[in-house]
């Protein structure tokens, strides 16, 4: 025979503290003592009490629905973001709405609004390169509709954003590919209208000038972020008179193209090029070789905003709104890369 489903009254009971106690123990409010919580959320684990959602939602005119907007090739980087969200998701009681977009299209704020209000959602998560776009931003505040954006680069508007420090990474690659001793250095950059492109684009280029290693204007590729794309920049730089010895591409997809078009091109890596990349995802370390990269820890990111996101819409914990979220990648060195041979 089944057991009856327990209820949030039987907890309270348990506990011995009143309905609304538990709610608010649920929802995580700052109202509850410490030792109430502990005994509460004890009995809900024991228990393994989940929450009726949609009794939560009548009950506080909330659907417990996150969306998450997108327009962004790398399959993996989508991935990583949505496992990091659901992770935080699940443990909070909500669920999660994935939606594409067109970040260039002329009825983006449209489509937008219109996905959040189909789907009833509660707020937004929002990733490169359409959390670039102000003008979808500025829509969303004139509907009261709650958002957090994922973007690389600094801003004071903490409560609003989760940052990675991509400025800074790349200047670190820029440091160890010079104490390689490389002077031919070549960069194939993403699509130089992305914000995170454009910092990892100067944090890289300003380094190297300011090491005494400017990069030749030849020598700068701007790519589209997909694999093909490394493939055809990479073959590209690499049957020119005038070749690199090392090629730091904005992303592992490209970087893996690089590392392609150098074996077809009978190219030995490390031997006569050295190749790196940037986000290091799952492809990065399963090439042959490894590629020396940035390590940005996406999935740590999406969590962030997540838990960002709901302190926002349940409004009852303002630090968690206002805290600064911002990540700093690191160089993860791997056999992609060596020092330059004579």
């Amino acid at each position: 025979m089944n057991q009856p489903k327990i209820t949030i009254n039987d907890i309270a009971r348990l506990a011995g503290v009143s309905k609304r106690t538990v709610s608010r123990v649920i929802n995580q409010s700052p109202k509850v003592g410490e030792l109430t919580k502990q005994k509460v959320e004890q009995i809900i684990a024991e228990y393994n009490y989940v929450p009726d959602k949609q009794a939560r939602g009548l009950a506080s005119s909330r659907s417990y629905l996150l969306g998450l907007i997108y327009d962004q090739p790398d399959a993996l980087y989508i991935d990583e973001i949505q496992r990091g969200v659901i992770d935080t998701c699940s443990q909070r009681g909500y669920e999660l709405v994935v939606h594409p977009c067109k970040y260039k299209s002329d009825d983006l704020n449209t489509n937008v609004l219109n996905f959040v209000r189909r789907s009833k959602l509660d707020g937004l998560i929002i990733l490169p390169p359409a959390s670039e776009v102000d003008a979808l931003a500025q829509m969303l505040d004139e509907n009261i509709v709650p958002y957090v954006r994922l973007v690389s680069g600094h801003t004071e508007a903490t409560d609003k954003f989760v940052m990675s420090n991509d400025r800074h990474a790349a200047s670190d690659m820029a440091k160890f590919i010079v104490s390689l001793k490389h002077e031919k250095i070549a960069m194939i950059t993403g699509p130089l209208n992305y914000r995170s492109s454009r910092e990892r684009y100067e944090g890289f280029t300003e380094t190297m000038a300011s090491l005494g290693y400017p990069l030749e204007a030849n020598f700068i590729v701007e790519g589209s972020n997909q694999y093909e794309s490394g493939i055809e920049l990479g073959r590209k730089l690499l049957t020119s008179d005038d070749k690199p010895s090392v090629i730091f591409a904005n992303n592992d997809e490209m970087a893996s193209g690089v590392l392609k078009a150098a074996f077809e091109l009978d190219i030995k890596v490390p031997g006569q090029l050295s190749i790196c990349g940037f986000d290091d995802n799952l492809m990065a370390s399963r090439v042959i070789p490894a590629l020396t990269t940035i390590k940005r820890p996406v999935r740590q990111m999406a969590k962030y905003a997540a838990n960002k996101l709901i302190a926002k819409v349940e409004g009852n914990n303002p630090q968690a709104i206002i805290q600064n979220c911002t990540v700093h990648p690191e160089l993860v060195i791997r056999d992609s890369t060596g020092f330059k041979q004579d």
